[in-house]
């Protein structure tokens, strides 16, 4: 049973559903200058983002990261580092801004609610 979709309409009431799209890494490539350029492979998804709970913060707080943290929930699964699956470093793309997936909060068989945190793009 995805809970996720039954409550998602009375929330979206409140706090509208953002389209988007993840991109999943899929490795990388090497530039003729020896750099590597990573590869994703993009899933296009509505997104819930909330503010991180109290528990949240908690289950975060060891990570050691600073700057903008969100709470997201999305159909489907996604990844954290995962270094076990040498899987890791996907991003979700919310209204052009490109947040890092750095913590599953909770993951079931037809969504997950995971932290993000907000990077500062090409320079």
């Amino acid at each position: 049973m995805n809970l996720h979709n039954i409550v998602s309409g009375a929330v979206g009431i409140v706090n509208p559903h953002s389209p988007g799209e993840i991109r999943v890494s899929a490795g990388y490539d090497i530039a003729p200058s020896g750099k590597q350029i990573p590869k994703y492979i993009t899933t296009p998804v509505t997104a819930q983002i909330q503010p991180l709970t109290f528990t949240d913060l908690q289950h975060t707080n060891g990570l050691n990261i600073q700057g903008i943290l969100k709470a997201a929930y999305v159909n489907g699964n996604f990844n954290a580092v995962n270094r076990p699956r040498q899987q890791g470093g996907d991003l979700l793309i919310i209204n052009g801004e490109e947040w890092l997936i750095v913590q599953i909060l909770e993951e079931w068989p037809d969504w997950c609610k995971f932290a993000v945190t907000l990077q500062r793009g090409e320079q």
